[in-house]
């Protein structure tokens, strides 16, 4: 498995894209607050199962996410 890049800078944008606060962007992927708080300031990486739900967040903004999957997921079907 390849070593999973930094996602810090994913979880800001996306959360960000999406218009959502940190406790509502966590309660979308059934994690805390301060769960997501520590992987925006890279303290934490999200787990593997994490990670799929943020690709699948990503997948879902269609066009609009398309350089956040070449960028954090390549080798990923937008």
């Amino acid at each position: 498995m390849n070593e999973q890049p930094d996602l810090a800078p994913l979880v800001r944008e996306l959360r960000k894209r999406l218009r959502l606060t940190q406790e509502k962007f966590a309660a979308r992927l059934g994690v805390t607050f301060p769960t997501v708080n520590r992987w925006e300031n890279g303290r934490t990486k999200p787990s593997p199962m994490a990670v799929e739900h943020l690709r699948d967040f990503v997948r879902e903004m269609g066009k609009e996410g398309a350089e956040l999957m070449r960028e954090f997921f390549a080798g990923d079907k937008p």
